[in-house]
């Protein structure tokens, strides 16, 4: 098994860090400005010539609540998005090591009886799936946190307000310093599996990309939803970016999930709210949610490989 490859140093990392850190300034701008893109009614892609896909992961990928659970301590599902890929695309080896919880940390540290998710990995791996970041910058903390502060001013804007009272937004500066994290990973993905083609995967549309709310089905202040929109749509810049530094495809999973969110009916939403009414996590995708987001990768891997 190859070692663990760390950041580029030297002048090669010092200019990678400038551009990283200069399109981050600037990606809410950005981000905002990328159109959504349609959502296909069918999954795309037919069998590939990938000898082995490996799916890394956090429970975005796994698919936690969603039948059937076959591996209850990690939430993954068999109707995730890398178990849709690869009955789509048949590859010769399948390797699910996603797990509900995982942080970069864990790309190279057990999850209980989860191994090191970069174990799956190896010279014959020909396909890798990475969706991470989301608890490095504390998805979980972020959503309790602005539902505890909504009830003090829901009309207002208590949580971007709790963010951003030291002068700074602590949540642009966790996704700035969860960037190099991300890098690492990728880079060690790529140390293990030389030969492999490499698509990190973003995170959908929690809430309504026009910003607007649906108090209390998502217990959150009404000026804090276009606060945590944004902040959702710089972690997928951040993502983007970070894989083009790597050779790596980025796969954008939140256009194709534009108004199926949180705030939707049950019927329209592929995203549950923090009381879901279908099988899967709060404020995780369902089994459509899931869906979409295997129809973005096949979509990306029906593509001419190459940087995002």
């Amino acid at each position: 098994m190859a070692h663990d490859t760390r950041p580029a140093g030297g002048a090669r990392g010092r200019r990678r860090s400038a551009v990283l850190g200069a399109a981050l300034s600037g990606c809410a701008l950005v981000a905002a400005a990328t159109p959504p893109a349609a959502a296909h009614p069918g999954v795309p892609g037919g069998p590939g010539r990938t000898t082995a896909y490996a799916a890394l992961g956090d429970s975005y990928t796994s698919g936690p609540g969603i039948p059937t659970q076959v591996d209850a301590a990690c939430g993954r599902s068999d109707r995730n998005y890398p178990s849709l890929v690869a009955a789509r695309r048949q590859p010769a080896v399948f390797t699910d090591v996603s797990c509900g919880g995982a942080t970069t940390a864990q790309m190279w540290q057990a999850q209980g009886a989860n191994p090191p998710q970069l174990d799956a990995l190896d010279r014959h791996t020909g396909l890798v799936t990475v969706q991470i970041g989301g608890n490095d910058i504390g998805f979980g903390t972020i959503i309790d946190t602005c539902a505890r502060l909504a009830a003090q001013d829901p009309a207002g804007n208590p949580c971007q307000r709790s963010y951003q009272a030291s002068g700074h937004d602590r949540l642009a500066v966790a996704i700035a310093r969860t960037a190099p994290k991300v890098g690492r990973v990728l880079r060690a993905v790529r140390a293990r599996a030389p030969h492999a083609r490499v698509v990190v995967v973003g995170y959908p549309a929690l809430l309504p990309d026009d910003g607007t709310g649906c108090f209390p089905q998502v217990p959150f202040a009404r000026g804090d939803f276009p606060y945590l929109r944004d902040t959702g749509k710089r972690l997928n810049l951040m993502l983007r970016l970070v894989a083009g530094l790597n050779r790596a495809e980025y796969v954008d999973t939140y256009g194709p999930t534009v108004g199926h969110d949180m705030c939707k009916p049950p019927a329209d939403r592929w995203i549950e709210p923090l009381r879901p009414a279908s099988p899967a996590a709060p404020a995780h995708p369902n089994a459509e949610g899931e869906a979409a987001m295997a129809r973005a990768v096949l979509a990306r891997l029906e593509r001419r490989p190459g940087r995002s």
